[in-house]
């Protein structure tokens, strides 16, 4: 037998040298992972220039998740009423087609028009009526996704998929935070427990862990471990901090690509400054007598919603970027009971939104604060449930509102047709919704697009979003006309 060792190999073969050099790269072209950045990049929580001169530098969004009726607190129907309990013979959309049926059902509550703009609002809804110049109603939201987990993704992250950064920490990443000593992401949850979904409200996804929302709890201690034990408090703190951040600046000289290393040195940081900046933000026995009973604070009904609004106010007072206060799982989703529910749900929550606005205005940061109160869809104009009336979920056409940050006070936009079941007229889809957002407050899409190894991500993440200008007071120009 021959023996044949690399160097007959070689010398047989017609590639040469060549042949094996070309073909050793070509392997280590497919499996050589991408090359590291040259420049390491760095990722905190300083104020960022936006691309455009900003209308609004804060956002507090009230998330009503469950789905709030848009046919029995915003979008009066005079057909639905007059067709009250007669069978539909058009086409629906229904998301439980078990308890399913065709009759139509006629909001039991009535709509009187407020403000001089003459904004419709039902008795339930009716506390909105001292703001209801401030306030942009629009009646045509669209997700198009049934489910609740789909369309508050879609609405709170810009698609349906899951694992997406949650729209307060793409605000963040895009524009940082006003305060070091407090978080810019802020979340507030409901004292019955969490909504549809979880934390995933409130992930930064694969955005760096410094953007990822802080949650205020609803009950006393609001934030767990403020208070250094004992042992450590005092000049004993502040000599292991101080020997903390030598320690961490010599790995950050060390090791400068390390995002972690860095981002968890930051919360450290952040933690010191927290101790004493979120436990005086947090104190609501500073405002005065007449703002806590503006909240409703003196009502039991009010009281912890209204608190959670003035905790809000005073977060973004102090420069926190994002706040979002959410309500607890389901408490909007009416499949049953309706006629008691909503009105219950909205005695707790809608005299204290209205009250947040008012506030913010005498204050003069309305003009660059965002408000948003809507949830992640809408209810169906048919019965679900002919024993215990309800509705059923309707992501095709349903109402959100909005208020300050650069949005036309007294505006209705959009309509649906004549049930309330699709939006036909001036469609604001989710994307629609978030490229406004961004344009309020002077970011591009490409400026929150963050590189992945698969590419590059954003908010929009290559969907079609237009900025609504018919409902701000400072639209963007329009595109000239070709020649």
């Amino acid at each position: 037998m021959t023996h044949f060792v690399r160097r007959h190999m070689l010398a047989q073969s017609c590639l040469g040298f060549t042949g094996l050099a070309n073909a050793l790269y070509q392997q280590r072209a497919v499996a050589e992972p991408p090359r590291p950045e040259l420049i390491p990049q760095v990722w905190d929580m300083t104020p960022k220039s936006a691309a455009a001169p900003p209308q609004a530098n804060a956002m507090i969004s009230l998330f009503m998740q469950g789905g709030p009726s848009h046919i029995d607190l915003f979008d009066p129907k005079p057909e639905l009423t007059r067709l009250h309990m007669q069978t539909y013979g058009g086409t629906i959309k229904y998301d439980n087609a078990g308890e399913a049926s065709s009759r139509l059902f006629g909001t039991p509550w009535r709509f009187r028009k407020h403000g001089q703009c003459g904004m419709d609002l039902s008795e339930p809804a009716a506390a909105l009526g001292a703001v209801a110049d401030d306030l942009c109603m629009i009646r045509s939201m669209h997700t198009g996704v049934n489910n609740h987990g789909e369309s508050i993704k879609a609405m709170n992250t810009g698609r349906q998929l899951p694992g997406r950064p949650a729209l307060g920490s793409w605000l963040t990443f895009g524009l940082g935070s006003h305060n070091s000593r407090l978080p810019g992401f802020m979340v507030l949850t409901d004292p019955s427990g969490l909504p549809v979904l979880g934390v995933e409200n409130w992930q930064n996804g694969w955005l760096p862990s410094l953007y990822q929302g802080t949650v205020v709890r609803p009950q006393e201690p609001r934030i767990l471990n403020l208070d250094p034990p004992p042992a450590l408090a005092g000049a004993r703190q502040q000599q292991l901090l101080g020997y903390l951040r030598k320690l961490n600046s010599d790995l950050e000289q060390r090791f400068p690509a390390e995002t972690d290393l860095n981002a968890r040195m930051q919360s450290y940081e952040l933690a010191e400054g927290m101790q004493h900046a979120a436990r005086e933000a947090l104190d609501i026995t500073q405002e005065t007598q007449a703002t806590q009973r503006m909240y409703g604070l003196e009502d039991d009904t009010t009281k912890e919603y209204g608190t959670r609004c003035l905790i809000a106010r005073r977060l973004i007072e102090r420069g926190v970027r994002f706040v979002q206060l959410h309500t607890g799982n389901q408490q909007w989703d009416h499949h049953g009971g309706i006629v008691k529910a909503l009105p219950n749900v909205c005695r707790r929550t809608i005299p204290t939104a209205a009250a947040l606005v008012a506030d913010l205005k005498q204050r003069g940061m309305l003009d660059s604060t965002i408000v948003h109160w809507g949830g992640e869809m809408g209810r169906l104009p048919v019965i679900q449930n002919e024993k215990n009336i309800g509705r059923d979920h309707n992501t095709y056409g349903f109402s959100q509102w909005v208020a300050g940050g650069g949005f036309r006070g007294g505006c209705i936009h959009g309509e649906t047709d004549e049930i309330g079941h699709r939006a036909v007229t001036d469609v604001v889809n989710h994307y629609d919704w978030h490229a406004t957002l961004l344009y309020l407050l002077g970011l591009s899409d490409q400026q929150v697009a963050f590189t992945r190894p698969g590419g590059s991500n954003s908010l929009l993440d290559g969907q079609p979003g237009s900025v609504v200008a018919a409902i701000l007071r400072n639209p963007p120009p329009a595109p000239a006309a070709e020649s």
